[in-house]
């Protein structure tokens, strides 16, 4: 596999990423959504679970926000540092 290849495979899994985040992102808002309408049904159930579901995404949103930062800089090493140039704005 050429370095091209490997940047390639690199821009993918940072797309996948930004999905993975994106879609937590998403879960998330339908949680606290969740948590703002029980304030009106008063469930006990879901007065135990929501924060303990709410805070467990919060955290994969907080890695994920993390892991795409550091592996974008992996990425951005790798291209310069196998001479393919300036890394392209948003690869």
């Amino acid at each position: 596999m050429d370095n091209t290849e490997k940047l390639a495979i690199m821009n993918k899994i940072l797309r996948e990423l930004e999905d993975i985040q994106n879609s937590s992102t998403a879960l998330l808002k339908k949680v606290a959504q969740a948590e703002t309408e029980n304030m009106n049904l008063a469930n006990k159930l879901l007065e135990d679970k929501l924060p303990d579901l709410h805070e467990k995404i919060d955290a994969m949103v907080t890695e994920s926000t993390s892991l795409i930062s550091e592996f974008t800089s992996v990425r951005d090493k790798f291209y310069s540092d196998n001479n393919l140039g300036e890394v392209p704005e948003g690869a």
